[in-house]
């Protein structure tokens, strides 16, 4: 059993060669998330919940993207551990395609009905913390401007997820934590007015985001069509956008269920927040706080799924099916144990955090309690974040939908519904219920990996 869990030397070393870029990047992107979100909260409450408001709905967005691109990025991983250059620029293309796509309906959503659908969020409980109507007003203003960062977000994550897939992280990494410092210096000017600018507030933090996207975009196409000697994938990748129909067939049909998958379950997320968020405004603010400190720590987990993805993904492509399988379930216990330490440092900063918001005691309180529910359900959310990616490196799409979204709307979402709306549940032990229901999705993840079906060759042919 020892064996099994624990690897050697190399094996941890390929590991951190793979997951640490990526964790060093996304740690660098939420922690300046985290001082972004400082800043906006700064300006008061009915800011920073305007704010939080339209992230959340952003995030279906961002999550639509993410499954639009898993379908391709499993054949890319495949491809290039086959060693087939063309296959990966195939599967590029696509990714090109489904980003035009999902960005147009983005586009539409958000600019007819960007109004509707922040005020499911609003509630006025009487408490007197804020205003509404206030919520509201800072909310669209910042969605309009966010608009404009739509097409480089996805066209970032298509040029980032190939590199990955082509074991190329340090590039994303770099521009990724350029484009942050960017959005850090750009908020600090706009949201307060420095240097001559004027104090454009929630509209300055929306400023501030956009044009790191376009840094962020600029770098990654600088860098990899200047050096194609070496990103190899990008020799002739605009050459043509032609895509061969059996494989564009292949990977809509193995992607669909992914992008389904993905969108039921941004959906359903958001869903809860707004069942969460019938307990008033304080509770919306509160998430927010605590949704941004989670984040930050979360990357231990979100980048081995990743690790998880590449390293097993490549492995499959290469006819290594045993030694997949072997890794897979190191990577497992590894991320586990990495969450385990994480979540011990998360409820160490919980009461601290949370003091630095301009905020009403009340909020700060209600965040530290939820930051704390949150790293005790760390190694939880590790788990069966590995499984998912497991069972989606080999292609298993339609069970990955069956495990990840149909879970979500099936038995997270109603169990949020009837407790904020048929219950007086407060929100923490109700935060912490819905939480927990995930321990029989772990049940199912692990046995799925241990049955194994899911290992398999795709681009042997």
């Amino acid at each position: 059993m020892f064996k099994k869990l624990i690897g050697n030397k190399a094996f941890y070393k390929m590991v951190f060669a793979v997951a640490v870029p990526i964790m060093i990047q996304n740690g660098i992107t939420n922690f300046v998330g985290l001082l972004d979100n400082i800043m906006v909260g700064q300006v008061g409450t009915e800011p920073m919940s305007g704010v939080s408001i339209v992230n959340q709905l952003l995030m279906v967005y961002y999550i639509c993207i993410f499954g639009g691109l898993s379908g391709a990025g499993i054949f890319g991983a495949q491809f290039f551990g086959s060693g087939d250059m063309e296959g990966v620029r195939h599967s590029y293309r696509f990714k090109l395609y489904v980003c035009i796509l999902l960005t147009t309906a983005g586009f539409l959503v958000f600019g007819f009905f960007g109004d509707p659908l922040i005020k499911l969020y609003l509630h006025d409980t009487g408490d007197g913390i804020a205003d509404v109507n206030k919520v509201l007003g800072y909310g669209r203003s910042y969605l309009k401007i966010m608009l404009i960062g739509l097409p480089p977000f996805a066209l970032s994550q298509a040029y980032a997820t190939t590199l990955r897939e082509t074991g190329e992280t340090k590039l994303p990494m770099i521009a990724g934590i350029t484009a942050v410092f960017v959005n850090l210096f750009f908020n600090y000017i706009f949201i307060f007015g420095h240097f001559g600018a004027p104090r454009m507030g929630t509209r300055g933090a929306a400023v501030a985001t956009v044009l790191s996207r376009y840094v962020e975009l600029g770098i990654m196409m600088f860098v990899v069509h200047r050096h194609t000697e070496h990103f190899t994938f990008a020799e002739g990748l605009y050459r043509s956008l032609k895509l061969p129909g059996q494989l564009a067939k292949r990977i809509f049909t193995m992607g669909a269920p992914l992008q389904l998958n993905e969108i039921l379950w941004s959906i359903s997320m958001a869903a809860v927040v707004q069942c969460y968020s019938v307990r008033g405004v304080t509770t919306v603010a509160a998430l927010n706080i605590s949704t941004t400190v989670s984040n930050l720590f979360n990357v231990v987990f979100y980048s081995m799924g990743s690790a998880v993805a590449i390293i097993v993904g490549q492995k499959l492509g290469a006819g290594n099916i045993e030694d997949a399988k072997d890794t897979d379930i190191k990577l497992i216990f590894f991320s586990a144990v990495l969450c385990i330490g994480m979540g011990v440092l998360m409820i160490l900063s919980a009461p601290f955090i949370p003091r630095i918001y301009k905020t009403a005691p009340e909020v700060r309180q209600l965040a530290t309690r939820l930051i704390i529910v949150s790293a005790a359900c760390m190694p939880l959310y590790s788990t069966n974040n590995a499984c998912y990616f497991t069972v989606r490196s080999g292609g298993k799409t339609w069970i990955t939908f069956a495990f990840d979204s149909m879970y979500q709307c099936l038995f997270t979402y109603p169990l949020a519904f009837i407790l904020s709306h048929f219950t007086g549940m407060p929100i923490v032990p109700m935060f912490l219920c819905v939480q927990l229901i995930d321990i029989f999705k772990l049940i199912m993840g692990l046995y799925l990996v241990h049955k194994g079906t899911w290992a398999e060759n795709l681009v042997a042919e």
